[in-house]
């Protein structure tokens, strides 16, 4: 595997030229090539244990994007004018406790851990939830599963910039009216699945009024 040949300027400024874009140039469409990489991006992203506890959705059908406008306070102009729109699911409890099916899947099926390594996988990983979680808490579990689903968000969006494209994250939704929708709409097993977060892509109306403003750098890190 060859070492990535891209110099710090340049991520930087993908970094300086992202920002949240609220109105899209309904004129210019992300490629399905270009949209398949990004997608790629947000599969290649690590997730605690490698579990992977995410499924993304692709909102291209307008009766679909108008049935989320109402359940969706800070997504309307994004759904009319957005190139690409993007669901991001989290699993619930059901699919990443510790005794789930499915974790038990991706130890033997996707990973292909011999035996022995399953049965350590497996002590540590029910040692790890029964430790720093409240297992009867749904709620927290499913937390653990939407930091995992942020990362490949973050990712996605940083590659969307690094590739002149834009974006926008959006968490402006009722979870319930929304995952209600998402269940009779989207054919999405709420039991199984959660919303984490919407996102947007595709290429700015106009630049942005203003510049990014931060804190600064010295107010946000320290050094020991």
């Amino acid at each position: 595997m060859k070492t990535p040949n891209i110099s710090k300027a340049e991520i930087l400024n993908a970094f300086n030229f992202r920002h949240a874009t609220k109105e899209f140039d309904t004129t210019k469409k992300v490629s399905d090539e270009d949209m398949k990489f990004l997608l790629e991006t947000a599969h290649l992203s690590p997730s605690s244990f490698g579990f992977e506890p995410w499924h993304f959705i692709v909102v291209q059908d307008k009766e679909l994007r108008e049935l989320l406008k109402p359940v969706a306070w800070g997504a309307p102009l994004k759904l009319d004018t957005a190139s690409h729109f993007v669901l991001g699911l989290s699993m619930k409890a059901p699919m990443v406790k510790y005794d789930a099916d499915y974790i038990m899947h991706m130890m033997k099926d996707v990973k292909q851990l011999p035996e022995d390594v399953i049965e350590m996988y497996s002590k540590f990983y029910r040692e790890f939830q029964e430790r720093d979680f409240d297992l009867d808490s749904d709620k927290k579990l499913f937390d653990w599963s939407s930091k995992q689903t942020y990362i490949a968000l973050g990712n996605m969006m940083t590659s969307a910039a690094l590739t002149g494209i834009d974006s926008c994250p959006i968490e402006g939704f009722h979870q319930e009216k929304a995952e209600a929708l998402l269940k009779e709409k989207f054919g999405v097993d709420t039991e199984k699945y959660g919303l984490s977060f919407m996102v947007a892509f595709g290429y700015r109306k106009a630049d942005p009024e203003f510049g990014k403003s931060r804190r600064n750098f010295e107010d946000i890190v320290t050094f020991k």
